[in-house]
């Protein structure tokens, strides 16, 4: 597998990390400026007005939604139903990394929906086989690319060592394709190679080459934001705010932390590890012995491609499929209305929950590779 060469020539002075986030130090380094001071919060509605009329979604933070007395309760039933389930995927695509890599591996996921999974990742490897691997955050953006100076910080700490890039799940594999870029990018600039293969817990778009499981099922760290992710929000990339030496920004939640349920879910199924851990092995074993059940096909777009001639939508991004993206569209943007694949599906009880909240219509949608699919409105008209 490519691997990270140390790069002498590269001369930037990359400062230590800030100490941010709610998780043990042990689970995860953050790799990010902490912004915390920083008034970036904007009205969902006139967010999604500037993200339509050329603004891009990292010059500015959503106000987060917060959740309802009975949204956490679904959240805790949701936890307690799934923890072993999920357990078994980490497990799965955690013995696939190994088989990938062996032990000679950093940990590198995408804040800030690829952290939770990442700590757990790590959890498990500590876990079952007493090996305590390097893993960071760091922040990936559409339409930007990744934070070179954190491969860059990560390459000048752990020179030789090969990089897992990790996140929750897949939707159109658009974070995919910025991955390949990017690394194709620090090969150019830097001469630093490295595995654009990204490691997911869900790929229901089939764009992973590494996963838990294809199975489009409801991951209960998409159900909330910063409370289940460190208390870090969404990462920011704008010129007055970040430096050319600096990392990519953030801003930690402390007032959030009376609220912070993010110890509590990899707590829950980490669990669950060593009785799940044969199955993991197993279905891991069994992918290996069969790689075309791990094919990247990028099934999910034909779905995609469907969706857009049958409602008439001319922008792709507008279509955000799976359950954790409709989960975040119903979150954080403006919806138009959500497909389901079935109004009784037990895992989109979090989605009509939501969905009822904001008054958002629901249709269901038969034959998607997705269990669910949200459509955000669009603001100049092109989409109804």
């Amino acid at each position: 597998m490519p691997r990270i060469h140390i790069v002498y020539f590269s001369c930037k002075r990359l400062e230590k990390p800030a100490a941010i986030g709610s998780y043990d130090p042990d689970d995860v380094i953050f790799l990010l400026k902490d912004l915390s001071g920083v008034a970036l919060e904007q009205r969902t509605e006139d967010r999604e007005t500037a993200m339509q009329t050329g603004g891009h979604y990292s010059e500015s933070l959503p106000i987060e939604y917060q959740p309802t007395a009975e949204y956490i309760r679904l959240f805790e039933l949701t936890l307690n139903d799934s923890a072993a389930r999920i357990a078994r995927a980490v497990g799965t695509v955690s013995e696939m990394i190994i088989k990938k890599h062996g032990f000679d591996v950093v940990l590198a996921s995408l804040a800030r929906g690829g952290t939770p999974i990442g700590v757990l990742i790590k959890r498990y490897v500590k876990q079952m086989y007493k090996v305590n691997l390097p893993h960071y955050s760091l922040s990936i953006i559409r339409g930007k690319g990744i934070d070179e100076n954190a491969l860059l910080y990560m390459n000048q700490n752990h020179p030789g060592k090969a990089v897992q890039f990790v996140d929750g799940w897949t939707g159109k594999g658009a974070i995919r394709k910025v991955l390949i870029d990017a690394c194709a990018q620090m090969k150019r600039k830097y001469g630093i190679e490295l595995n654009d293969e990204l490691a997911v817990l869900a790929d229901p778009g089939y764009c992973a080459g590494t996963f838990g499981t294809r199975e489009d099922f409801l991951i209960p760290s998409a159900c909330l934001n910063s409370t289940v992710s460190g208390l870090i929000s969404r990462t920011v990339l704008r010129d007055d705010l970040i430096g050319p030496n600096d990392f990519h920004g953030a801003k930690y939640y402390k007032e959030w932390e009376a609220s912070d349920l993010s110890r509590v879910f990899v707590d829950k199924i980490a669990a669950y590890f060593d009785e799940t851990v044969s199955e993991s092995k197993e279905e891991a074993n069994q992918m290996e012995a069969s790689p075309s059940q791990m094919a990247i096909t990028w099934q999910g777009m034909q779905d995609i491609a469907r969706i857009q001639t049958d409602f008439g939508i001319t922008d792709v991004n507008l279509i955000k499929p799976g359950v954790g993206e409709t989960t975040r569209v119903l979150l954080r943007r403006v919806p138009w209305k959500i497909l389901v694949d079935r109004l009784d599906n037990p895992n989109l009880k979090h989605i009509l929950l939501l969905a009822q909240d904001r008054g958002v219509p629901v249709e269901e949608y038969k034959n998607m590779t997705y269990s669910c699919c949200g459509i955000i409105k669009a603001l100049k008209g092109e989409t109804e």
